[in-house]
């Protein structure tokens, strides 16, 4: 029996080939998005379930409080480790890590490393990276030895053992010996890395690991042993550090508070900093796309369906008249819908599969090769079931539920109950596209105030190039710059510790308040020359800037920002000039305060930064360059780099360029809503089709009369028309409050965020309202031109 019904499937299907091409189109489409939606946030979701003994892994988090801030940090500084572990039986171990860059010699080739890590010999007892050559135990335990990724180490040294092997890191710093060879780091770990060199190796090149507890740097975990409560644990901390450090908090007036964080928080839920950060509003919001896409398809099909009910009306009286069982009909109709989704099953697992590289590229990231892996597939086969027996129960209910003997007189017509059903659906499906409209054109207006916004610093014309690890800085920074400033189209120069967008030093620092008191605190630091402030346009606010002609500037001054000041309780910024500050073994005064400038991203609000003059720690030269003569600046810089550091490795970028960069994560983000919005409108117009087909024919005689008493063209579709454009009223009004609050959502990311404009849900509305007028036209056109003679006969 059942083969019988996939016959009659078949058979009606092949004999309605553009009623099916329309279902099988829109079904195909609707479950690509899915699946591939579905394969990004599985992929957001598995960030570092790879490790062994992940419900056991807690990182490290730090909250510092002063009497004026509280700073929320993802780091800890590097004592704090160790005596954990030793303080703490439930603690079975811990590990310290920080990552970083290099640029890595062996022999005559260099290569620049931006996956570098330093971690204690416990990395891998923490996290599951399984060695492939060396002993994991032993790997990482002496100073000058490193562990390559399986990747790396083909790179440095092709087919040969790597195991013995040497490389040189820091312009020939340090010589390197390869100890141990790792599987490549899986995509979906938040800590990047491709190299990890031992920690005591920076205990060798002069880093204090034991007893600098004021200074923040070190990314620190813990594994628990098997049962540990690890609130409890939390709760034990505050007298861990009162132990340790209690006194120094006391007499520093900053306070630490360490907080302990599940590894399956970090990547997703946490609201601190990591190496590489998710958003679970973007999961959640792409969760919502891919099953409002899915119900447009599905809603598709039963408007498609039920438009094609006085057709099959005559079908189902024929058919029960002769015998034929209502549950019996119902199974047939559901068949039909079924072979339809398994068509549209095979073609969207196709068109997946063939759309994933491109999905990969717009996503950023390497989601997956392929998706035919069993448990995708299944999960895939299920929803295209459940997608065609949601599509297919109602019109399989509806159509055989009709009496074979009002059918066969000709005398069926719809109910009240079931076209406001059809109604609501559109309504539904216009709801959705609105929600997406609109959210496309929020997410693409906050990006352009990001890209608009005043940073309070020049990032334009900013050329950068490298100078890290070049000996005797100190004697040298002067005449490279003067070097530079002669070649033509240089408008200026300037060297810094960082420029705005990348990393800087996070100083232990005193400083004077108004009572008179030194309070301590983290704050960053940029070590810059005396043209920074000019070159990079940032205003002076009160006091001076940093001088030549002040032989004191760069022995005994600092420069602060806003921040710093109001932090500390100055209500102006003139009255911290003077003031006297203590860090990292430097003493002085401040002599000037910068208006605060977004040296990182505007996600986060701009905080306490000072400034200092030490060309020990200059490394990128930024120079001002004439857009028209930029190829000769780079060519004239690379000859003086090569002077200098010959050992060096040449690189440079354009600060708006590396800037900008922290937010391509949320341009791609917008160019998936994109993508998927333009096919929600596209399955929404079909929707559309669907109905305005049926009204169209439910009407066909009415339309005839009116022309025969006089009405035109455009009168007829004013009316049609007109019942569209009140569905689409009520859509907006319940898509703009759920699109305020999704986009709500979603902008709480950003420290700097546009007020939501009132008239963006208008233009959708606009947007939609144009969409169904061309759609009603094009169907609406061919009955109201059509002879009104032949419009009466049809019924």
């Amino acid at each position: 029996m059942i083969k019988n019904y996939l016959k009659i499937a078949w058979r009606n299907i092949r004999k309605q080939k553009f009623y099916s091409f329309i279902n099988i189109l829109g079904l195909t489409i609707g479950m690509t998005c899915c699946f591939l939606i579905f394969m990004y946030v599985r992929f957001e979701l598995s960030y570092d379930s790879f490790h062994k003994n992940k419900d056991r892994i807690y990182r490290v988090v730090t909250d510092v409080k002063t009497p004026t801030e509280l700073i929320e940090a993802e780091i800890t500084s590097a004592p704090m480790g160790p005596n954990i572990k030793a303080d703490f039986p439930e603690v079975v171990s811990a590990v310290r890590l920080n990552l970083s860059n290099t640029l890595v010699t062996i022999g005559t080739n260099k290569y620049d490393e931006d996956k570098l890590a330093m971690a204690d010999s416990t990395l891998f007892e923490v996290f599951s990276f399984p060695l492939t050559r060396g002993t994991a135990k032993q790997a990482l335990t002496e100073p000058f030895t490193a562990v390559l990724s399986e990747s790396k180490a083909k790179k440095y040294f092709g087919s040969a053992d790597p195991l013995g092997k040497t490389f040189q890191i820091d312009g020939g710093k340090a010589t390197i010996r390869v100890t141990g060879v790792m599987k490549d780091v899986p995509e979906n770990s938040h800590l990047p890395f491709d190299m990890v060199l031992s920690l005591a190796t920076a205990e060798k090149m002069g880093q204090n690991l034991t007893e600098s507890w004021g200074n923040f740097g070190m990314m620190t975990y813990l594994l628990l042993a098997p049962g540990t409560d690890a609130s409890k644990l939390e709760k034990k901390l505050p007298g861990f550090m009162e132990r340790h450090v209690g006194s120094t908090m006391k007499k520093n007036n900053m306070y630490y508070t360490l907080h302990l964080e599940h590894l399956k928080d970090v990547y997703m839920n946490s609201k601190r900093n990591a190496p590489v950060k998710g958003s679970i509003t973007n999961v959640y919001i792409f969760s919502i796309v891919a099953i409002f896409i899915l119900l447009i398809a599905v809603i598709n099909f039963v408007n498609l369906a039920t438009a094609r009910a006085t057709e099959r009306a005559r079908e189902v009286g024929v058919r029960k008249s002769i015998g034929a069982y209502e549950s019996q009909l119902t199974f047939q109709f559901l068949c039909e819908t079924l072979l339809l989704s398994l068509f549209a099953f095979i073609l969207s697992v196709a068109l997946s599969q063939l759309l994933l590289p491109g999905f990969n590229l717009l996503a950023g990231k390497e989601i997956a090769y392929n998706i035919f892996s069993t448990g995708a597939i299944v999960w895939f086969l299920l929803i295209s079931i459940g997608v065609g027996l949601l599509a297919g129960i109602y019109p399989a209910i509806v159509l055989s539920s009709y009496k074979p003997v009002v059918v066969l007189k000709g005398a069926f017509s719809s109910s009240n109950k079931g076209l406001l059903l059809r109604r609501g659906l559109v309504v539904f499906q216009f709801v959705i596209t609105i929600v997406l409209i609109a959210g496309v054109m929020i997410v693409y207006y906050q990006l352009l105030y990001l890209q608009g916004r005043d940073l309070g610093f020049k990032k334009e014309q900013q050329l950068v190039v490298e100078f890290g690890g070049m000996p005797n800085m100190k004697e040298k920074w002067f005449d490279i710059r003067q070097q530079v400033l002669n070649i033509p189209g240089v408008e200026g120069a300037t060297f810094s510790s960082a420029i705005p967008g990348r990393f800087q030093n996070s100083a232990y620092s005193h400083i004077e308040m108004k009572n008179g008191e030194m309070q301590a605190s983290n704050i960053n630091l940029y070590f810059v020359d005396y043209d920074f402030i000019k070159q990079y346009g940032i205003k002076l606010l009160a006091g001076r800037a940093f001088s030549p002609q002040m032989a004191t500037d760069s022995t005994q001054a600092m420069l602060v920002n806003e921040a710093v000041a109001s932090s500390l309780g100055y209500s102006k910024p003139e009255e911290i000039i003077g003031k006297k500050f203590d860090q990292w073994g430097r003493k002085g005064t401040i002599i000037g305060v910068i208006k605060n400038f977004n040296y990182r991203s505007l996600k986060e609000a701009v905080s306490p930064l000072t400034m200092r003059i030490e060309p020990e720690a200059f490394a990128p030269l930024t120079m001002t360059v004439d857009p028209k003569n930029v190829k000769k600046v780079i060519a004239g810089v690379e000859a003086i780099y090569n002077r200098y550091i010959p050992e060096g490795r040449f690189n440079y970028f354009f600060v708006d360029d590396d800037f900008d960069r922290q937010y391509r994560g949320d341009f791609r983000f917008g160019q998936l809503v994109l993508t998927f919005a333009i096919l929600a409108i596209f399955l929404a117009t079909l929707g559309l089709l669907g109905l305005i087909s049926y009204i169209v024919i439910q009407r066909t005689k009415e339309i005839g009369i009116r022309k025969v008493l006089g009405a035109s063209v455009n009168n007829i579709l004013l009316l049609l028309s007109t019942d569209f454009i009140k569905l689409i009223a009520i859509a907006l009004l319940v898509a703009t409050p759920l699109a305020w609050y999704l986009m709500y959502r979603w902008l709480q990311d950003f420290a700097y965020r546009i007020d939501v404009p009132w008239w963006v849900f208008l233009a959708a509305g606009c947007v939609a309202v144009f969409i169904a007028l061309v759609t009603v036209s094009i169907q609406t056109m061919k009955a109201a031109m059509t002879n009104p003679v032949k419009s009466l006969r049809t019924e």
